[in-house]
């Protein structure tokens, strides 16, 4: 009886797990709040808070991996003379180095240092790829108006952790589904309604950008090529069907690119190194590890994968089949949990692809085939359509639309913000310091 009263299932000893960690991280970070705020106080950082302090726009970025997708809209405000500031915790940003005269960039401190200097930080807005604010370690700042969030995956915008945007103050989505997903849960969980605008897609708007500018090919290539790209962890294809699956693949008469996961090479370095140790590189076979994927994805003619982002950039903007794997992966602790209808990314994939099963993956090169130029290859190709469809709105124009979304936000809270000072007696009135900035200062950026 006692064994089956402390019973707790798998499900709810995770969920009770998460609730630990959080209330854990979240007492760390507040001590490491309040020192900070004891150490501005004690070393006179009170003394330089003055209403000139507040950034007008800010974005966060967590590292240099987002610099693809918020390089179009910086590059959108450096274009129309607009300031904007670029907090990174990366110590090489790229942002860092750019040549730009209306972005500023700031180098904040890595991991957990940032995350503390943007819990203090003095803004009218701030935008950020990064979900869970307000929910573990990094918290809307008291000094800080208004909060954006631009997601970095042309996919279903729930399957971040559990709660990950119900604190943003907007979203700005490249689908209807997308929004149609936030309102859902918004309604269940008896939220505020937080403003959502279809802006579109940046980052591939640019990769778009170089494929239309590369000269026509001339249909001289002869090979075609394979790139597996692969995610990392146990869902990954390379650890879930490992060498066997590479030499079914080599015994094509397809080019072979491996592109594991960067993460990979740090979490999964000794697969890695037995996998190319194994398959060293020749005629048949690469590996590839740049940075940029352009390349190597403009080369491949199809794309294996799991469930990863790179299918959406391979299918949307190159307009290639992909095969993929749909991996057990479990949703519980998801906002996608809570949501009553199926995952667009799931709808869609046997649309724009084929998937990998335990049946089929004995005869991978007739799979291959059909996909690029046999049965399914039309099939494939309306399905591409439809997925531009409903995920890409705006193709061309994402980062104008971006830009002409935030400025004109922040045009709003400036005259929000007049008009609430107007209405308490001028612009002396207790507490106006924190409104939204009128003009813009490097000093203090953080309360």
């Amino acid at each position: 009886m006692i064994d089956k009263l402390l019973y707790i299932d798998p499900g709810t000893g995770s969920m009770l797990f998460s609730i630990i960690i959080g209330i854990a991280g979240v007492l760390i970070f507040a001590g490491h709040a309040l020192w900070i705020r004891l150490k501005f106080f004690f070393l006179g950082g009170r003394a330089k808070d003055t209403d000139g302090s507040r950034l007008p726009i800010c974005i966060f970025s967590e590292g240099k991996r987002y610099w693809n997708i918020f390089r179009p809209v910086l590059d959108e405000f450096e274009k129309r003379g607009k300031d904007i500031y670029y907090l990174t915790a990366s110590p090489d940003d790229p942002a860092l180095k750019a040549d730009y005269k209306h972005v500023h960039a700031e180098f904040i401190g890595e991991g957990n240092k940032a995350i503390s200097r943007m819990n203090l930080i003095k803004a009218d807005m701030v935008i950020s790829t990064t979900p869970s604010l307000d929910v573990f370690q990094w918290k809307r700042s008291k000094g800080a108006s208004y909060y954006v969030h631009i997601p970095h995956m042309p996919n279903d915008i729930t399957t971040y952790k559990m709660f990950g945007l119900d604190f943003y103050d907007a979203v700005l989505v490249s689908g209807k589904y997308q929004e149609d997903q936030i309102r859902r849960l918004e309604a269940i969980r008896s939220i505020p309604a937080k403003e959502v605008v279809l802006t579109g897609i940046p980052y591939l708007d640019t990769m778009k950008e170089r494929l239309d500018a590369l000269p026509e090919a001339d249909g001289s290539k002869k090979d075609k090529t394979i790139l597996l790209a692969p995610s990392w962890g146990n869902n990954g294809i390379l650890t879930a069907y490992g060498a066997p699956f590479i030499e079914s693949l080599i015994k094509t008469s397809y080019k072979i690119i491996i592109r594991p996961h960067p993460q990979s090479f740090t979490s999964e370095k000794d697969l890695i190194d037995k996998l190319m140790a194994q398959f060293p590189e020749s005629d048949k076979l690469k590996w590839n590890r740049d940075t940029d994927n352009f390349n190597v994805l403009n080369e491949a003619d199809i794309l294996i994968s799991d469930f990863s982002g790179v299918i959406f950039d391979f299918a949307l903007v190159f307009n290639k089949p992909v095969i993929y794997t749909e991996p057990s992966n479990d949703w519980s602790q998801y906002d996608c949990s809570w949501d009553t209808e199926e995952l667009w990314t799931y709808q869609i994939l046997p649309k724009i692809g084929r998937k990998l099963t335990s049946d089929n993956i004995g005869n991978i090169g007739t799979l291959i085939e059909d996909c690029i130029s046999g049965t399914d290859s039309k099939e494939l190709a309306k399905g591409r359509d439809l997925a531009r469809e409903q995920t890409w709105c705006n193709i061309g124009h994402g980062a104008e639309k971006t830009a002409d979304c935030l400025i004109g936000k922040h045009d709003e809270l400036v005259k929000k913000a007049a008009a609430a000072e107007d209405n308490k007696g001028g612009k002396n009135a207790k507490g106006a310091k924190d409104q939204p900035a009128r003009r813009k200062s490097k000093k203090s950026l953080f309360a």
